[in-house]
């Protein structure tokens, strides 16, 4: 077994970088920083209003971080920097790993990868779907009559197993 797939604080699994959102997390923090400082050298109001700006964005990215999911009972929770999604189980139809889900996609509104790629997304495959992703080619499909959501985790077969075994 691999190091991230162990469970550990009651079932919380971690959700693993893939080499892409660390870089693009990387690009886009020094980016931000550098646009802070840049602007806010410049004085006045429009610099320091330019440079909060920036720094909120990149605050605002870190809070919508996913750093891990856990299966509670009949929900998928998905840990944030500060907070948890729940996603009901019920009426879940099927839950298929699929390392190619995101391929092609548009985000329609969301985050493309400052610490995560999160929110709405679209690709022919798929139709529109939500994104709570930390590595696309470890993505789990997850289809409900009315919406589709991607996940990844470490291990997406035995995701997938933990979550058909419970709903």
């Amino acid at each position: 077994m691999k190091a991230d797939d162990k469970s550990d604080l009651g079932g919380f699994h971690g959700a693993p970088w893939s080499t892409s959102l660390k870089l693009t997390s990387l690009f886009v923090s020094l980016v931000l920083i550098g646009v802070a400082i840049a602007v806010g050298r410049t004085g006045g109001w429009a610099g320091w209003l330019a440079s909060s700006a920036s720094l909120s964005l990149l605050v605002g990215m870190l809070l919508f971080t996913v750093r891990g999911y856990a299966v509670e009972g009949s929900a998928l929770v998905v840990r944030r920097l500060l907070w948890n999604t729940r996603l009901s189980l019920l009426g879940l139809v099927s839950a298929k790993a699929d390392p190619l889900a995101m391929e092609s996609s548009l985000r329609t509104f969301g985050n493309g990868g400052g610490f995560s790629f999160t929110g709405r997304y679209r690709n022919k495959r798929l139709g529109s779907y939500r994104a709570l992703v930390t590595d696309p080619a470890r993505s789990v499909v997850l289809r409900w009559p009315e919406r589709t959501v991607v996940v990844s985790r470490g291990s997406p077969e035995a995701f997938v197993r933990e979550l058909l075994g419970r709903v």
